[in-house]
């Protein structure tokens, strides 16, 4: 089975790129995509559409922000689905859509940005807080899972091109990179990092700077498995190939 995760960064916008023909190039089984920004009312007829895929999505409250969206190829594997933690400060935000195919879960997560001063940082802080309660939670009742999405942290310095002058901004404090610490601590493993431990990277790009081409990046967007699956994984692909927005493909492959 293969899970493709994508920051698209505006789904009206990147539908109006090389999207589909992206899709059918990665063809996964199932498709995981945040920032969507976009409400289903406010595409036009079609535009939500994959086609051959059910679609799930959640949506922010506020327009043009946030958002996560999954695409399921075959629908007969899909068992559950559900938005949200159930907590409005974090819902409000269509964050987290969890999906169940058998004993596997898979988290689609857009990560809080920390960007926009402390307080936002504070609350990405209590958004790691809540998804590990939740995921000690469901491992306690002996599910698998999967945490997939744009986590906006990189977690070691083998992650970004400049460590040392990020260390005071979000994506790379001590804090942040700590709650990713403690998911690996409870029993979850990154999956690209345990099959490529030296491998640099990355799969955001600032717009500026031409930072793309010249291969200056951060990988924020990850596979979280819980170690119990970490045998089942046969590889993990960072698309930096595919453009369209500053985040790249990411794709899991689990036997």
């Amino acid at each position: 089975m293969k899970i493709t995760t994508w920051n698209v960064n505006g789904y009206r916008a990147i539908i109006k790129k090389d999207f589909l023909k992206s899709i059918a190039e990665l063809s996964p089984d199932i498709l995981c995509l945040q920032e969507i920004k976009a409400k289903e009312e406010q595409l036009a007829e079609g535009d939500i559409d994959i086609p051959g895929y059910k679609h799930i999505w959640n949506s922010a409250i506020r327009p043009g922000y946030s958002g996560v969206a999954t695409y399921i190829l075959n629908s007969d594997i899909l068992t559950s689905s559900k938005t949200g933690f159930g907590v409005d400060e974090f819902d409000r935000e269509g964050r987290v859509i969890q999906t169940s195919y058998k004993n596997i879960l898979l988290y689609n997560i857009y990560f809080p940005n920390g960007q926009r001063g402390y307080d936002r940082v504070e609350y990405k802080l209590r958004f790691y807080e809540k998804l590990l309660d939740v995921c000690k939670e469901e491992r306690n009742q002996g599910k698998k899972i999967i945490i997939t999405g744009d986590f906006n942290t990189a977690h070691t310095e083998i992650d970004l091109t400049n460590p040392k002058e990020n260390e005071k901004n979000s994506g790379f404090l001590p804090e942040e990179r700590i709650w990713v610490s403690k998911f690996i601590d409870n029993g979850f493993i990154d999956a690209f990092r345990s099959l490529y431990p030296e491998k640099v990277q990355y799969t955001w790009w600032t717009y500026r700077f031409n930072a793309r081409k010249r291969g200056i990046g951060w990988r924020l967007d990850y596979y979280l498995v819980s170690k119990e699956l970490i045998n089942s994984v046969k590889d993990v692909v960072i698309h930096d190939h595919i453009e369209g927005s500053d985040h790249c493909p990411v794709t899991l492959e689990i036997i």
